[in-house]
Protein backbone atom coordinates (compact mmCIF):
# COMPACT_ATOMS: atom_id res chain seq x y z
CA UNK A 1 0.00 0.00 0.00
CA UNK A 2 3.06 2.31 0.89
CA UNK A 3 4.68 1.49 -2.49
CA UNK A 4 1.77 2.11 -4.54
CA UNK A 5 1.29 5.44 -2.47
CA UNK A 6 5.20 6.22 -3.28
CA UNK A 7 5.09 5.56 -6.62
CA UNK A 8 1.77 7.86 -7.41
CA UNK A 9 4.00 10.94 -5.29
CA UNK A 10 6.46 10.19 -7.57
CA UNK A 11 4.60 10.44 -10.73
CA UNK A 12 2.74 13.66 -9.96
CA UNK A 13 6.02 15.11 -9.25
CA UNK A 14 7.47 14.07 -12.67
CA UNK A 15 4.21 15.05 -14.10
CA UNK A 16 4.49 18.46 -12.05
CA UNK A 17 8.24 19.28 -13.45
CA UNK A 18 7.33 18.05 -17.18
CA UNK A 19 4.48 20.68 -17.26
CA UNK A 20 6.69 23.39 -15.68
CA UNK A 21 9.28 22.58 -18.41
CA UNK A 22 6.63 23.11 -20.87
CA UNK A 23 5.32 26.03 -19.51
CA UNK A 24 8.48 27.12 -19.52
CA UNK A 25 9.80 26.74 -23.45
CA UNK A 26 6.27 28.49 -24.31
CA UNK A 27 7.01 31.18 -22.38
CA UNK A 28 10.12 31.35 -23.97
CA UNK A 29 8.35 31.64 -27.21
CA UNK A 30 7.43 35.63 -26.02
CA UNK A 31 11.15 36.42 -25.58
CA UNK A 32 12.42 38.32 -29.03
CA UNK A 33 14.85 36.17 -31.40
CA UNK A 34 18.11 38.01 -31.39
CA UNK A 35 18.90 40.16 -34.98
CA UNK A 36 22.06 38.99 -36.56
CA UNK A 37 22.44 42.50 -38.74
CA UNK A 38 24.87 44.95 -37.58
CA UNK A 39 24.24 48.94 -36.73
CA UNK A 40 25.32 50.21 -40.53
CA UNK A 41 22.39 47.69 -41.94
CA UNK A 42 19.90 49.33 -39.21
CA UNK A 43 20.88 52.44 -39.87
CA UNK A 44 20.25 52.08 -43.18
CA UNK A 45 17.17 51.11 -43.05
CA UNK A 46 16.11 53.51 -40.89
CA UNK A 47 17.34 56.33 -43.10
CA UNK A 48 15.56 54.73 -46.17
CA UNK A 49 12.24 54.15 -44.36
CA UNK A 50 12.94 57.93 -43.30
CA UNK A 51 13.40 59.55 -46.76
CA UNK A 52 10.63 57.22 -48.54
CA UNK A 53 8.21 58.21 -46.18
CA UNK A 54 8.81 61.51 -46.07
CA UNK A 55 9.17 61.98 -50.18
CA UNK A 56 5.99 60.39 -50.35
CA UNK A 57 3.75 62.50 -48.48
CA UNK A 58 5.75 65.36 -49.83
CA UNK A 59 5.03 64.45 -53.84
CA UNK A 60 1.67 63.21 -52.94
CA UNK A 61 0.57 66.82 -51.41
CA UNK A 62 2.13 68.37 -54.25
CA UNK A 63 0.56 66.29 -56.57
CA UNK A 64 -3.33 66.84 -55.35
CA UNK A 65 -2.76 70.16 -54.71
CA UNK A 66 -4.09 72.05 -51.30
CA UNK A 67 -6.91 69.76 -50.31
CA UNK A 68 -7.63 69.92 -46.20
CA UNK A 69 -9.77 67.30 -46.38
CA UNK A 70 -8.02 64.52 -48.07
CA UNK A 71 -5.66 62.42 -46.90
CA UNK A 72 -1.98 62.79 -48.17
CA UNK A 73 -0.83 59.42 -46.80
CA UNK A 74 -2.19 56.55 -45.22
CA UNK A 75 -0.98 54.91 -41.69
CA UNK A 76 -0.27 51.72 -43.88
CA UNK A 77 2.43 52.62 -45.53
CA UNK A 78 4.58 52.64 -42.63
CA UNK A 79 4.12 49.21 -42.45
CA UNK A 80 5.07 48.87 -45.89
CA UNK A 81 7.98 51.52 -45.62
CA UNK A 82 9.62 48.86 -42.99
CA UNK A 83 8.81 46.06 -45.15
CA UNK A 84 10.64 47.79 -48.77
CA UNK A 85 13.68 49.25 -46.41
CA UNK A 86 14.04 46.71 -43.97
CA UNK A 87 13.65 43.39 -44.75
CA UNK A 88 13.76 44.25 -49.31
CA UNK A 89 14.86 40.83 -50.18
CA UNK A 90 11.22 39.46 -48.03
CA UNK A 91 8.88 38.06 -50.84
CA UNK A 92 6.76 39.94 -49.23
CA UNK A 93 8.27 43.36 -50.23
CA UNK A 94 8.57 43.04 -53.77
CA UNK A 95 7.21 45.30 -56.15
CA UNK A 96 4.24 43.58 -56.80
CA UNK A 97 3.34 42.76 -53.56
CA UNK A 98 3.32 46.47 -52.50
CA UNK A 99 1.30 47.13 -55.88
CA UNK A 100 -1.17 44.44 -56.26
CA UNK A 101 -1.42 43.86 -52.90
CA UNK A 102 -2.68 47.41 -51.70
CA UNK A 103 -4.75 48.54 -54.65
CA UNK A 104 -6.48 45.10 -54.28
CA UNK A 105 -6.77 45.47 -50.88
CA UNK A 106 -8.10 49.24 -51.00
CA UNK A 107 -11.03 47.55 -54.32
CA UNK A 108 -12.55 45.12 -51.61
CA UNK A 109 -12.08 47.84 -48.50
CA UNK A 110 -14.44 50.39 -50.32
CA UNK A 111 -16.59 47.62 -51.58
CA UNK A 112 -17.20 46.22 -48.13
CA UNK A 113 -17.31 49.60 -46.91
CA UNK A 114 -20.44 50.25 -48.91
CA UNK A 115 -22.30 47.60 -49.39
CA UNK A 116 -22.05 46.35 -45.82
CA UNK A 117 -23.38 48.95 -43.15
CA UNK A 118 -22.24 46.54 -39.94
CA UNK A 119 -18.73 47.51 -39.39
CA UNK A 120 -17.31 45.19 -37.61
CA UNK A 121 -18.40 43.09 -40.26
CA UNK A 122 -17.16 45.33 -43.12
CA UNK A 123 -13.94 45.39 -41.78
CA UNK A 124 -13.66 41.51 -41.05
CA UNK A 125 -14.85 40.80 -44.58
CA UNK A 126 -12.21 43.29 -46.06
CA UNK A 127 -9.40 41.74 -44.72
CA UNK A 128 -10.12 38.13 -44.93
CA UNK A 129 -10.93 38.91 -48.13
CA UNK A 130 -7.85 40.85 -49.12
CA UNK A 131 -5.90 37.91 -48.16
CA UNK A 132 -7.59 35.52 -50.04
CA UNK A 133 -7.22 37.30 -53.28
CA UNK A 134 -3.89 38.38 -52.52
CA UNK A 135 -3.14 34.74 -52.09
CA UNK A 136 -5.01 34.19 -55.36
CA UNK A 137 -3.08 37.22 -57.09
CA UNK A 138 0.81 36.22 -55.56
CA UNK A 139 1.07 39.67 -53.68
CA UNK A 140 0.77 38.61 -50.46
CA UNK A 141 1.75 42.06 -48.26
CA UNK A 142 0.93 42.59 -45.06
CA UNK A 143 0.16 46.12 -44.56
CA UNK A 144 -1.99 45.54 -47.01
CA UNK A 145 -4.66 44.07 -44.46
CA UNK A 146 -4.47 47.41 -42.39
CA UNK A 147 -5.34 49.11 -46.14
CA UNK A 148 -8.05 47.20 -46.02
CA UNK A 149 -9.06 48.20 -42.61
CA UNK A 150 -8.55 51.91 -43.26
CA UNK A 151 -11.35 52.25 -46.24
CA UNK A 152 -13.49 50.81 -43.89
CA UNK A 153 -12.93 52.54 -40.54
CA UNK A 154 -11.59 55.61 -42.13
CA UNK A 155 -14.69 57.80 -41.68
CA UNK A 156 -16.44 60.41 -43.54
CA UNK A 157 -13.47 61.26 -45.66
CA UNK A 158 -12.79 58.04 -46.86
CA UNK A 159 -16.48 57.20 -47.37
CA UNK A 160 -17.06 60.45 -49.60
CA UNK A 161 -13.82 59.46 -51.58
CA UNK A 162 -15.71 56.14 -53.20
CA UNK A 163 -13.14 54.12 -55.55
CA UNK A 164 -11.32 57.34 -55.81
CA UNK A 165 -9.58 56.06 -52.57
CA UNK A 166 -8.18 53.49 -54.39
CA UNK A 167 -6.10 55.71 -56.62
CA UNK A 168 -5.43 58.53 -53.96
CA UNK A 169 -3.68 58.28 -51.77
CA UNK A 170 -3.32 54.41 -51.81
CA UNK A 171 -1.66 53.97 -55.84
CA UNK A 172 -0.12 57.35 -55.20
CA UNK A 173 1.28 56.32 -52.02
CA UNK A 174 2.39 52.80 -53.31
CA UNK A 175 4.23 54.14 -56.30
CA UNK A 176 6.18 56.88 -54.70
CA UNK A 177 7.29 54.43 -51.70
CA UNK A 178 8.03 51.93 -54.55
CA UNK A 179 10.60 54.48 -56.28
CA UNK A 180 11.90 55.45 -53.59
CA UNK A 181 12.91 51.66 -52.59
CA UNK A 182 13.99 51.07 -56.17
CA UNK A 183 16.31 53.98 -55.97
CA UNK A 184 17.81 53.84 -52.20
CA UNK A 185 17.86 50.11 -51.85
CA UNK A 186 20.25 49.72 -55.01
CA UNK A 187 22.20 52.77 -54.28
CA UNK A 188 22.98 51.41 -50.82
CA UNK A 189 23.86 47.92 -52.21
CA UNK A 190 20.54 46.41 -51.69
CA UNK A 191 19.46 44.36 -55.18
CA UNK A 192 15.69 45.18 -55.52
CA UNK A 193 13.48 44.17 -56.81
CA UNK A 194 15.06 40.92 -55.53
CA UNK A 195 15.52 38.63 -58.44
CA UNK A 196 15.29 35.01 -58.80
CA UNK A 197 19.02 33.70 -59.65
CA UNK A 198 19.00 31.69 -62.97
CA UNK A 199 21.08 28.17 -61.88
CA UNK A 200 20.74 26.63 -64.90
CA UNK A 201 23.85 27.55 -66.68
CA UNK A 202 24.27 24.37 -69.13
CA UNK A 203 20.37 24.69 -70.16
CA UNK A 204 20.13 21.02 -69.19
CA UNK A 205 17.97 18.88 -66.72
CA UNK A 206 21.31 18.42 -64.27
CA UNK A 207 21.45 20.26 -61.22
CA UNK A 208 24.67 22.73 -60.59
CA UNK A 209 27.17 20.99 -59.55
CA UNK A 210 27.47 23.18 -56.20
CA UNK A 211 24.10 21.29 -55.06
CA UNK A 212 25.08 18.29 -55.66
CA UNK A 213 26.49 17.80 -52.75
CA UNK A 214 24.39 17.54 -49.41
CA UNK A 215 20.70 18.64 -50.01
CA UNK A 216 18.96 18.87 -53.66
CA UNK A 217 16.56 21.83 -54.21
CA UNK A 218 14.20 18.23 -54.39
CA UNK A 219 14.37 18.10 -50.76
CA UNK A 220 13.80 21.21 -50.01
CA UNK A 221 10.84 21.69 -51.94
CA UNK A 222 9.66 18.64 -50.26
CA UNK A 223 10.68 20.08 -46.43
CA UNK A 224 8.83 23.44 -47.23
CA UNK A 225 5.46 21.15 -48.83
CA UNK A 226 5.46 19.60 -45.13
CA UNK A 227 6.38 22.62 -43.18
CA UNK A 228 3.04 24.65 -44.90
CA UNK A 229 3.50 27.86 -43.97
CA UNK A 230 4.60 31.38 -45.37
CA UNK A 231 8.07 32.41 -44.81
CA UNK A 232 9.66 35.97 -45.12
CA UNK A 233 12.23 35.22 -47.05
CA UNK A 234 12.46 33.63 -50.49
CA UNK A 235 13.46 29.69 -51.68
CA UNK A 236 16.28 30.39 -53.28
CA UNK A 237 17.87 32.74 -50.41
CA UNK A 238 16.87 30.26 -48.28
CA UNK A 239 18.47 27.86 -50.25
CA UNK A 240 21.87 29.52 -50.55
CA UNK A 241 21.59 29.83 -46.74
CA UNK A 242 21.74 26.42 -46.20
CA UNK A 243 24.24 25.96 -49.04
CA UNK A 244 26.77 28.42 -46.92
CA UNK A 245 25.95 26.70 -43.88
CA UNK A 246 27.31 23.41 -45.48
CA UNK A 247 30.25 25.20 -46.64
CA UNK A 248 31.03 27.03 -43.09
CA UNK A 249 30.46 23.38 -41.54
CA UNK A 250 32.72 22.05 -43.95
CA UNK A 251 35.31 24.24 -43.21
CA UNK A 252 34.56 23.59 -39.16
CA UNK A 253 35.62 19.85 -40.10
CA UNK A 254 38.10 20.03 -42.60
CA UNK A 255 40.52 22.72 -40.93
CA UNK A 256 41.36 26.28 -43.26
CA UNK A 257 43.58 24.81 -46.76
CA UNK A 258 43.46 28.01 -48.69
CA UNK A 259 44.29 28.24 -52.25
CA UNK A 260 47.84 29.24 -51.14
CA UNK A 261 47.91 25.45 -50.28
CA UNK A 262 46.45 23.73 -53.69
CA UNK A 263 47.71 26.49 -55.89
CA UNK A 264 50.14 25.87 -58.63
CA UNK A 265 52.69 29.22 -58.46
CA UNK A 266 54.66 28.30 -61.57
CA UNK A 267 51.70 30.16 -64.41
CA UNK A 268 52.07 30.92 -67.35
CA UNK A 269 50.30 33.96 -68.30
CA UNK A 270 50.33 36.44 -70.69
CA UNK A 271 50.01 40.12 -71.46
CA UNK A 272 47.41 42.47 -73.56
CA UNK A 273 49.94 42.60 -76.44
CA UNK A 274 50.55 38.99 -77.05
CA UNK A 275 50.32 37.90 -80.52
CA UNK A 276 47.36 35.25 -80.84
CA UNK A 277 49.89 32.88 -82.89
CA UNK A 278 52.40 32.74 -79.59
CA UNK A 279 49.54 32.51 -77.09
CA UNK A 280 48.41 29.45 -78.99
CA UNK A 281 51.25 28.28 -78.97
CA UNK A 282 51.67 28.11 -74.99
CA UNK A 283 48.36 26.35 -75.02
CA UNK A 284 50.06 23.90 -77.03
CA UNK A 285 52.92 23.24 -75.75
CA UNK A 286 52.28 23.70 -72.16
CA UNK A 287 48.64 21.40 -72.42
CA UNK A 288 46.23 23.92 -70.60
CA UNK A 289 42.92 25.02 -71.69
CA UNK A 290 43.25 29.12 -70.53
CA UNK A 291 45.95 31.91 -69.72
CA UNK A 292 45.99 34.62 -67.34
CA UNK A 293 46.21 38.17 -69.24
CA UNK A 294 48.21 40.23 -67.01
CA UNK A 295 49.44 43.68 -67.03
CA UNK A 296 52.38 45.10 -66.64
CA UNK A 297 52.18 45.12 -62.71
CA UNK A 298 51.06 41.58 -63.02
CA UNK A 299 47.47 42.31 -62.03
CA UNK A 300 45.18 39.57 -63.69
CA UNK A 301 42.71 41.80 -66.41
CA UNK A 302 41.27 38.75 -68.23
CA UNK A 303 41.04 35.50 -69.51
CA UNK A 304 41.82 33.74 -72.27
CA UNK A 305 40.88 29.97 -72.98
CA UNK A 306 40.59 27.53 -75.92
CA UNK A 307 36.86 28.97 -76.35
CA UNK A 308 38.00 32.11 -76.47
CA UNK A 309 40.21 31.22 -79.97
CA UNK A 310 37.22 29.03 -81.02
CA UNK A 311 34.43 31.56 -80.73
CA UNK A 312 36.44 34.22 -81.91
CA UNK A 313 37.68 31.89 -84.74
CA UNK A 314 33.80 31.32 -85.85
CA UNK A 315 34.95 27.52 -85.34
CA UNK A 316 31.16 26.54 -84.28
CA UNK A 317 31.04 24.59 -87.25
CA UNK A 318 34.04 22.22 -87.84
CA UNK A 319 34.21 22.08 -91.68
CA UNK A 320 37.70 23.61 -92.27
CA UNK A 321 38.82 23.47 -88.24
CA UNK A 322 42.18 23.46 -88.73
CA UNK A 323 42.76 25.99 -91.68
CA UNK A 324 40.23 28.49 -90.11
CA UNK A 325 41.92 28.50 -86.82
CA UNK A 326 45.43 28.93 -89.13
CA UNK A 327 44.35 31.96 -90.77
CA UNK A 328 43.21 33.42 -87.79
CA UNK A 329 45.86 33.33 -85.13
CA UNK A 330 48.81 34.16 -88.04
CA UNK A 331 49.62 37.30 -87.81
CA UNK A 332 48.66 40.25 -90.50
CA UNK A 333 50.99 41.96 -92.25
CA UNK A 334 49.12 44.91 -92.52
CA UNK A 335 49.22 48.18 -90.47
CA UNK A 336 45.31 47.98 -89.90
CA UNK A 337 43.44 44.96 -89.63
CA UNK A 338 40.03 43.50 -89.14
CA UNK A 339 40.84 40.44 -86.59
CA UNK A 340 41.80 40.43 -83.71
CA UNK A 341 45.36 40.49 -83.22
CA UNK A 342 46.91 40.10 -79.97
CA UNK A 343 45.50 38.03 -76.69
CA UNK A 344 43.75 41.07 -74.95
CA UNK A 345 41.16 41.61 -77.96
CA UNK A 346 39.98 37.99 -77.58
CA UNK A 347 40.39 37.51 -73.38
CA UNK A 348 37.53 37.33 -71.29
CA UNK A 349 37.38 40.62 -69.15
CA UNK A 350 36.78 40.62 -66.00
CA UNK A 351 38.08 38.08 -64.98
CA UNK A 352 37.15 35.75 -61.96
CA UNK A 353 39.71 35.45 -59.30
CA UNK A 354 40.58 34.06 -55.88
CA UNK A 355 42.37 35.54 -53.19
CA UNK A 356 45.49 33.78 -52.06
CA UNK A 357 43.85 33.38 -48.72
CA UNK A 358 40.27 32.03 -49.70
CA UNK A 359 39.10 28.68 -48.15
CA UNK A 360 39.02 26.27 -51.15
CA UNK A 361 35.09 25.59 -50.80
CA UNK A 362 34.40 28.89 -52.01
CA UNK A 363 35.99 28.12 -55.12
CA UNK A 364 32.79 25.27 -55.69
CA UNK A 365 30.08 28.35 -56.38
CA UNK A 366 33.32 30.21 -58.13
CA UNK A 367 33.89 27.22 -60.56
CA UNK A 368 30.06 26.74 -61.41
CA UNK A 369 27.98 29.83 -60.69
CA UNK A 370 30.48 32.12 -62.48
CA UNK A 371 31.01 29.62 -65.77
CA UNK A 372 34.96 29.14 -64.91
CA UNK A 373 35.16 25.59 -65.21
CA UNK A 374 38.84 24.84 -65.35
CA UNK A 375 41.05 27.30 -63.94
CA UNK A 376 41.08 30.35 -61.65
CA UNK A 377 43.47 32.32 -60.92
CA UNK A 378 44.49 32.99 -57.31
CA UNK A 379 46.25 36.82 -56.79
CA UNK A 380 47.42 37.91 -53.34
CA UNK A 381 45.96 41.34 -51.60
CA UNK A 382 47.08 44.05 -54.51
CA UNK A 383 45.42 41.71 -57.07
CA UNK A 384 48.49 40.61 -58.24
CA UNK A 385 48.98 36.63 -60.17
CA UNK A 386 50.57 34.47 -57.63
CA UNK A 387 49.16 31.37 -58.50
CA UNK A 388 46.58 29.35 -60.58
CA UNK A 389 43.77 26.84 -59.12
CA UNK A 390 42.20 24.10 -61.84
CA UNK A 391 39.94 21.20 -60.98
CA UNK A 392 42.12 18.92 -60.46
CA UNK A 393 43.60 20.79 -57.71
CA UNK A 394 40.60 21.13 -56.34
CA UNK A 395 39.31 17.34 -56.24
CA UNK A 396 42.44 16.52 -55.14
CA UNK A 397 42.39 19.18 -51.88
CA UNK A 398 38.56 17.70 -51.16
CA UNK A 399 39.73 14.20 -51.70
CA UNK A 400 42.52 14.16 -49.04
CA UNK A 401 40.72 16.39 -47.00
CA UNK A 402 38.06 13.95 -46.46
CA UNK A 403 39.90 11.21 -46.06
CA UNK A 404 42.16 12.81 -43.37
CA UNK A 405 38.87 13.56 -41.32
CA UNK A 406 38.01 10.09 -41.76
CA UNK A 407 41.49 8.67 -40.57
CA UNK A 408 41.12 10.93 -37.34
CA UNK A 409 37.59 9.61 -36.48
CA UNK A 410 39.22 6.07 -37.34
CA UNK A 411 36.84 5.61 -39.73
CA UNK A 412 39.57 4.92 -42.41
CA UNK A 413 42.49 2.90 -42.63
Amino acid sequence: MHQNSACCRIASILLVAINVTKLTEWIKGFSPEPINVNYTERLRASIGALIGIFVTSLATYLIEGNAQTLPYLIAPMGASAVLLFAVPSSPLAQPWSIIGGNVSAAIIGVTCALWISNLALAAALAVGLSITVMFALRCLHPPSGAVALTAVLGGPVIAEQGYSFVISPVGINSLLLLSVALIFNNVTRRAYPHAVKSVDSHQTKDIPAEMRFGFTPADLDEVLKQYNQVLDVSREDLQTLLQQTEMHAYRRKFGEITCADIMSKDVISVEFGTELEQAWALLRKHKIKALPVIDRAKRVIGMITQIDFMESADLDVYAGFEAKLKRFIKATTASHSKKPEVAGQIMTSPAVTANINLHIIELIPLMTQKGVHHHIPVVDNDRRLVGIVTQSDLVSALYHGRVANLRTLGLSS
